[in-house]
């Protein structure tokens, strides 16, 4: 038996990938391609509604397909936490669908986020500056938003990190207090490095993407998972095993030390 897809924005680059994906699927089948201004009445009878539309329309289609049944997969950025709240809250009680946001699709860009996560404990003063190609619309990206509000809640009672004369334009956007400097320019796909400075020496976990074939695994990962989904799921790495349950006590962990002011 195979599950029924629809993808919304279907037009676009990551729209045109997924549904080429779905088509070459055994399990799966499109039974609906949606431009993010097309009629969102056009995914009735799907299993699962793929959006990958733009920041100001996935809101919309996520309630839409919601309120309608139907399973949801979001690989459209610009899903902030206060977001994913507000969603978490409209479908609380409701056992009969599920929702997943994915921020990147790459399984290389999940085991950067999360060795910037475990790193995070270690290191007051950290930084991310992150490039995608010029035709991307939203700053920062969905990716680096969540790897920052990882690292934020990973640090805990350490507090917020390191991140001096911020109220300057050119210090980035601070997201749980970590700057972040965003990219748009011609010639990357995309490309993270999180920054970690310590006393004496700098951390760099960096990813780039070179190809969207990159995502293919990460994709069809996610959207066997959406068949089942239940609430809310963020992000890919809550579909794989990382491994990270084997981490040190927390009694054991050296408590991240701020770099001395030489100026």
């Amino acid at each position: 038996m195979t599950t029924k897809v629809a993808v919304v924005g279907a037009t676009g680059k990551m729209g045109q990938l997924i549904s080429h994906i779905i088509q070459n699927a055994d399990d799966f089948e499109l039974v609906a391609q949606i431009d993010s201004k097309g009629e969102l009445s056009d995914m009735a009878g799907a299993d699962i509604a793929v959006d990958v539309t733009v920041p100001g329309v996935s809101q919309s289609v996520v309630e839409y397909a919601v309120a309608h049944g139907i399973n949801v997969l979001v690989g459209t950025s610009g899903w902030s936490s206060d977001r994913i709240a507000v969603l978490e809250r409209t479908i609380t009680g409701n056992l009969a669908v599920g929702v997943i946001i994915v921020p990147n699709f790459s399984i290389g860009s999940v085991l950067a986020t999360a060795f910037s996560t475990m790193a995070a404990r270690f290191f007051d003063s950290i930084e991310i500056v992150e490039a995608h190609h010029g035709s991307k619309l939203d700053s920062p990206s969905g990716t680096a938003v969540r790897t920052a509000e990882l690292m934020g809640s990973a640090r805990g009672e350490l507090g917020p990190v390191v991140a001096p004369h911020v109220d300057q334009r050119a210090r980035g956007q601070q997201v749980s207090s970590i700057p972040i400097h965003s990219l748009r320019m011609q010639g990357v796909v995309a490309k993270q490095d999180v920054m970690f400075g310590g006393n004496g020496e700098v951390l760099t976990i960096s990813h780039e993407t070179l190809a969207p074939s990159s995502y293919e695994p990460g994709i069809l990962l996610a959207l066997r998972a959406a068949r089942t989904v239940r609430g809310v799921v963020v992000g890919l790495d809550k579909l794989i095993d990382l491994g990270l349950s084997a981490r040190a006590p927390a009694a054991a962990t050296p408590q991240a030390v701020a770099a001395p002011d030489t100026e």
